[in-house]
């Protein structure tokens, strides 16, 4: 194969832009084709799945959204020995490279033939209702060993050139308490598959391999020195130092479980980034860990670059902006000894796993906010697990288990989004489909005021959700936040953390089983993203205007604003004399710098009473 230089030169520019496009849409084609055709909600509605396309270097070419890895399966099947109609399948956490996280995330691959070789692959992964396990959904909270986690498999042929192994089929819908729904997601996964396979060979036959893969090499190098020019060029030479922490693992009382990255930015140096991940606390006893230290980290380089597109002159370039194969010559990754939250030992259970990976997002966010003076999007935590199981009227076990979003950080121009989710094109469950699917009502579906961080600009708002049972049945819920809470940032103020009630009776972020009564109701309330600035500085007439739109209380304006109103709620009015003097009265109450990360009230709960650690000022 040729030089990477020499095959960038070679490439036409138009067609670099017709492969670059023709890749996006097979990716596209490929997620539309599952939606439309898996059978469980999770993949179908919720849409927990993604879908990639890698070269035969197996570097990720498209960069819409992260994907699993194609290592694992090249390291136990030679590419050499892939035949047409192959279709790969594995979900072994510590078998996959670093590219699985926990066993309900199934992956298929299928690599792409021209001439009789294989010159890509095309992959899918998603988060499926049930691969076995302790309890439904297969993510046990107070999981010990992965071993009650689920059916592992290691990269296997699921099918053999067209034709699909039974036998392996077989064995994985008898371990699944949702035998029809995991059948029905795997045959829309393979066949979607199978068919950008075909796409992309359209591409090769086109146009040829040569030109083709010299056009692939332009994409990365693209993304390279893009990275490097608009964005790695903001952040000043030096190392600073940030950690944030897991609340609970399911198995010891609740403490601090700390993720540490120190960050060295050397702009002269290959890779100009390094992030060290030492200082992160040893492995957990419960399902908090993530064993991300595989194949150098190349799973995490990517997972966590889209926090570096925040560095972009304007949102509007931050969207443009892929992520592909093209980060990863820019990050270099130092991992602490075997044993710790990154890098746990086989059989240390994962499920719960994002705690850590999520965790990390908001630790590489708040490093780069000591960098760069505060110019990153305050904390956020828009991801956690919460649902029902039981028995319908027919006597029929079923598992409602929804991924509901949270709201993000406020941003250095901008408001954090509302109920937002980590996942691209994720979403909630349609209120009409579960009503008309399970034995519950939905009777509150909205926003939860004051539950984003005050700030200048404010953090965006969580769910609240109000579920009435119309029969017996178990809640479960695999959530972080709910003791500490988003940070805020360059005196922005920490969010409300994630809250579920049942009848007055408060539940723990991890449950697995907790009984809930035909009549009662389940109140769910999901994490407000931090804010960003210091909430005196917000217009009155803005923090108004929220009121009027139920985003904040009347209490919340007076007590976090500093924001006196009078009038009815759906149009109040601003009282200027007594807002100046209540906001002069809030001022002298401020720390001496204002720049600090504000982590909430939880937090002195966890740290024996401290309520700021030595890595929160900026």
């Amino acid at each position: 194969m040729r030089d990477t230089d020499e095959a960038v030169r070679a490439a036409d520019p138009v067609l670099v832009e017709i492969v670059e496009g023709t890749l996006a849409s097979v990716e596209k084609e490929v997620e539309t084709a599952i939606a439309r055709t898996a059978r469980s909600p999770m993949i179908r509605d919720a849409h927990d799945f993604r879908a990639g396309i890698h070269d035969v270097r197996l570097r990720k070419l498209t960069g819409r959204s992260y994907s699993a890895l194609v290592q694992p399966v090249v390291r136990d099947f030679p590419i050499g020995e892939m035949n047409p109609g192959d279709v790969f399948f594995h979900n072994d956490v510590y078998l996959s490279e670093g590219g699985i996280g926990h066993l309900p995330d199934l992956c298929v691959t299928v690599p792409v033939f021209h001439d009789g070789a294989v010159v890509a692959f095309v992959q899918a992964f998603g988060h499926h209702d049930d691969i076995g396990g302790a309890v439904p959904g297969s993510m046990p909270s107070h999981a010990r060993s992965v071993f009650e986690e689920g059916l592992m498999v290691p990269p296997i042929k699921l099918w053999d050139r067209g034709v699909p192994n039974r036998a392996a089929l077989t064995i994985m819908t008898r371990n699944s308490r949702m035998p029809d729904s995991l059948a029905g997601d795997l045959d829309a996964e393979c066949s979607a598959c199978l068919m950008g396979a075909r796409r992309l060979g359209e591409l090769f036959a086109r146009y040829g391999r040569e030109a083709v893969e010299a056009c692939f090499d332009a994409i990365i190098s693209k993304t390279t020195e893009t990275f490097r020019r608009e964005l790695l060029a903001k952040i000043p030479e030096g190392t600073h130092v940030w950690e944030d922490y897991a609340e609970h693992d399911g198995v010891d009382p609740p403490r601090l479980h700390a993720q540490r990255i120190t960050l060295t930015v050397d702009h002269t140096a290959t890779p100009p980034l390094v992030i060290d991940f030492t200082g992160t606390s040893p492995q957990a006893k419960g399902p908090i860990n993530h064993a991300g230290d595989y194949a150098d980290g190349v799973f995490l380089k990517k997972w966590l670059a889209p926090i570096l597109r925040n560095l972009a002159d304007t949102p509007e370039r931050m969207a443009e902006l892929d992520v592909n194969e093209g980060v990863v010559p820019l990050i270099g990754m130092r991992f602490p000894e075997k044993g710790t939250l990154l890098t746990p030992v086989f059989p240390a259970p994962t499920n719960a796993r994002t705690f850590v990976i999520l965790r990390l997002l908001g630790v590489l966010a708040g490093v780069l906010a000591k960098a760069t003076g505060g110019r990153m999007p305050a904390d956020q935590e828009t991801i956690r697990y919460t649902g029902v199981y039981g028995e319908d009227a027919s006597g029929a076990p079923y598992l409602m288990r929804e991924v509901l979003g949270g709201g993000s950080g406020g941003r250095w121009y901008a408001d954090g989004e509302d109920t937002i989710h980590v996942v691209p094109d994720s979403r909630n469950i349609p209120v009409e489909f579960a009503e008309s699917r399970w034995p519950f009502r939905v009777e509150r579906l909205g926003l939860a005021a004051d539950s984003g961080g005050p700030g200048l600009y404010r953090g965006g708002l969580g769910y609240d959700k109000h579920i009435r049972m119309l029969r017996d049945a178990s809640f479960m819920s695999i959530a972080d936040r709910s003791i500490l809470s988003c940070w805020g940032v360059n005196g922005g103020r920490a969010g409300r953390p994630f809250r579920v009630e049942i009848e007055g009776r408060e539940m723990e972020g991890l449950v697995d089983d907790s009984p809930v009564r035909a009549g009662e109701v389940i109140r769910v309330r999901t994490t407000g993203g931090g804010g960003w600035g210091c909430p005196l500085d917000r217009p009155a007439e803005t923090v108004a205007a929220d009121v009027r739109d139920g985003k904040v209380s009347a209490e919340g304006a007076r007590d976090d604003y500093g924001v006196v109103l009078y009038g009815p709620r759906d149009d109040p009015k601003v009282d200027a004399g007594a807002t100046e003097a209540r906001r002069a009265e809030l001022r002298a109450l401020l720390p001496p710098d204002e720049r600090f990360f504000d982590r909430g009230p939880g937090f002195p709960l966890l740290s024996g009473g401290q309520p700021y650690s030595d890595v929160d000022a900026m």
